[in-house]
């Protein structure tokens, strides 16, 4: 039988990890990082240089509720709120292919106790400034002739990485 969200027995946890949008403007996408985001436990998401249309069908068809009670910051430029949460102890960490990311499946997250996860917009990636503005970029290794995936799968599985690394630690 398929348990419902009503009879699962999965642990509550919180992170000190925030999710941090470069540019993310499709309601699709943003509904499916809200998702997410409460799937991994972050603290709250920030849709930088973007107004969140918490209203939009598409947004609250993918989010499936979870723009209810996931922590939204929206309206801010990302380089602003990539200082705030630097100057709050959080580290940032961009999800991009440079000449300088590592693979995220090689990564050590465990040292790392306030992560900001700087993602950006399929079409544009993460921006010079902010990437220059990030102490670690991380990229998932991919095995097929695309260079890139869907920003909330990839936000996904960073995440879990993360996760994954911090729960099995404890």
């Amino acid at each position: 039988m398929q348990l419902q969200h009503s009879n699962t027995n999965f642990p509550s946890i919180h992170t000190e990890i925030i999710l941090l949008c470069d540019g993310v403007n499709s309601p699709a996408n943003m509904g499916s990082l809200l998702r997410v985001a409460d799937s991994f436990g972050v603290q709250k998401v920030i849709f930088g240089g973007v107004l969140a249309n918490i209203k939009s069908p598409r947004l609250r068809r993918t989010a499936r509720s979870t723009y209810q009670w996931v922590v939204i910051e929206d309206n801010i430029k990302t380089i602003e709120a990539l200082t705030i949460y630097k100057e709050k102890g959080f580290f940032p960490v961009a999800l991009e292919i440079t000449q300088e990311s590592i693979s995220i499946q090689q990564s050590n997250f465990l040292h790392l106790k306030k992560i900001l996860l700087v993602i950006g917009d399929e079409s544009t990636g993460v921006s010079s400034l902010v990437l220059e503005n990030c102490n670690q970029h991380n990229h998932i290794t991919m095995f097929g002739k695309n260079s890139s995936m869907n920003v909330s799968q990839a936000a996904s599985i960073a995440l879990y990485e993360i996760t994954k690394q911090k729960i099995n630690a404890s």
